[in-house]
């Protein structure tokens, strides 16, 4: 009798075991996407960004350390590029250059820049992270056969830029999706990235944007009165 009792001891502690290790915390599962994205020198992909009734469209190259540019496909010909220090906005319509000096917080924080290394290090520090329904994937949406693990963001104080943020990741890529972010006043942020291309050699001159030379240009214009 003894024996049986110690071999089923023994045989649950074995399956108690093998259960703990399938099982991450969401912090833990994020912190492992966090690592992957560190290992990535550059990505370039397709994005779709919806701003409330808006919706926008283009290119997106990323390069370690922190460089970011999206060429937009709509609206046509308008350049977003950040170079580490400051962010370039080119706007066709109004033939206008928009630049502004961003804190690292800052930068890392705002829209596609969420989808890079140094932006989820930031978010796993200033937000609390928490499984929308669990482990397992799900389909990214109704219909869809792609399946995604979804994070769900919650910020720690009042001073971060979006109050929540919902984040799909590819569970066979472990490449972000989706990010769904809202803001304190209640707008809504979605971008969605795919036609990932990794490690392509991105040359250091695409992050230098050359805007046309009729362009007005507006220097510091998140603080302009």
């Amino acid at each position: 009798m003894k024996k049986i009792v110690s071999v089923t001891l023994l045989s649950l502690c074995v399956s108690m075991g093998l259960f703990a290790q399938t099982i991450l915390t969401a912090g833990a599962y994020f912190q492992q996407i966090s690592e992957y994205y560190a290992t990535l020198k550059e990505y370039e992909a397709e994005i779709d960004i919806t701003a409330e009734k808006t919706n926008m469209s283009g290119h997106v190259s990323f390069k370690k350390p922190n460089y970011l540019r999206i060429d937009f496909t709509n609206p046509e010909n308008q350049v977003i590029s950040y170079n580490g220090d400051t962010v370039t906005i080119y706007l066709p319509g109004p033939d206008a250059i928009l630049e502004q000096s961003l804190t690292e917080a800052d930068s890392s924080t705002s829209g596609a820049n969420l989808a890079t290394p140094q932006g989820l290090y930031l978010l796993s520090r200033y937000y609390y992270i928490s499984y929308e329904t669990g482990q397992e994937a799900v389909p990214l949406e109704e219909g869809s056969d792609e399946n995604v693990v979804v994070f769900v963001l919650g910020r720690k104080n009042a001073t971060e830029s979006f109050k929540s943020i919902r984040i799909s990741v590819s569970a066979q890529s472990k490449l972000i999706r989706r990010v769904e972010a809202t803001t304190a006043t209640g707008e809504s942020f979605t971008f969605n990235f795919y036609n990932y291309a990794l490690n392509t050699n991105i040359p250091d001159a695409r992050f230098i944007y050359q805007p046309p030379s009729s362009a007005n240009s507006y220097n510091n214009f998140l603080f302009s009165e």
